[in-house]
Formats: structure tokens, sequence, C-alpha cells
């Protein structure tokens, strides 16, 4: 959609102190696009990813709270390992830190939605929040766990 506006041609008055002001004759073309882009290699790759993300949506929607707030923290872990391995310039996915922000994300947003539900007013659930995060035992994450394992393994393996 194109807009199209004509600039009329003013005059600038005199003052005391003169400080040129630009003055604009002409046509101004301004485009309004009200679609959006889709990939020229594959059209429905948009529809696709919404349907993931609906379904992902729903997959946690039916997890209980704690389990929850332990994938929560589980994700958050996994996002500190992916820093630390950027960090260390190790080879790593890039695209794998937007996919767990957006994760760890939607899965804090289903659980504001659980205590607005419940009646739960904005200062009482950072309240709430703080004790959440007092409460959390520091562990290795999954990734860091597995890691571990495996040059256990490779150690044991190397020594017999």
């Amino acid at each position: 959609m194109l807009g199209l506006s004509i600039a009329p041609t003013l005059t600038p008055k005199p003052t005391l102190y003169a400080i040129p002001k630009p003055v604009f004759n002409g046509v101004r073309i301004a485009h309004v696009c009200t679609t959006r882009h889709v990939s020229a290699r594959n059209p429905r790759a948009l529809v696709v990813t919404m349907a993931k993300r609906e379904e992902e949506l729903k997959e946690i929607r039916e997890k209980p709270t704690e389990q929850l707030n332990e994938e929560i923290v589980e994700l958050k872990g996994e996002l500190f390992m992916l820093r630390l391995q950027r960090s260390a310039r190790n080879e790593f996915k890039s695209s794998e830190f937007r996919r767990m922000r957006k994760r760890i994300a939607r899965m804090l947003t289903v659980r504001r939605e659980r205590e607005l539900e419940e009646g739960i007013n904005k200062r009482m659930s950072r309240k709430l929040d703080r004790q959440w995060k007092k409460s959390i035992v520091v562990r290795p994450p999954p990734s860091l766990k597995k890691l571990q394992e495996e040059e256990a393994a490779a150690e044991a393996k190397e020594s017999t």
C-alpha cells in the first residue's frame, strides 16, 4: 500500500536570529507493507513454525508447575553452558541461544498465567519468584553431566 502526501511550499518567517530551516518542496511517497515477509524458498515455513510453537505450548501447559520450575532451572543451566562454550570459542550452534531463550520465556509465561488464574498479583509474584530463586539448589546441567560421564568412560577404557 502506498501513501502519498504533497508538501505545501512554506516561506520561513523572518526572526531576530535567522536559523535556516529545511524546506521540502515535492512529493513524499511512504511505502506501508501490511504483509509479513515469507521465505521465497519455502512459503509454508511460517505456518510450520507457528504449528510447532502451538504444539510446544500445548506440551508445556500439560506439565505440572513443579516440573515446569525444574525444567526452567535446567534450561537456564544449559544456556549458561552455551555461554561458556561461546566464551571459550568452542564449537556450538548459535541458533541454540535463541531457541533456549524462547523456550524459557514460554515456560515463564505459562507459569505467570497460572499465577494469574490463582489471583496472585504482580507484587506477590515477584516475592514468590525471589523465594523460588533462593531455594534453587545449584547442580550441573544435563549436558555437563553427560560430558562428565563420557570423559569418565573414556578414562576407564584407557586404564584397562
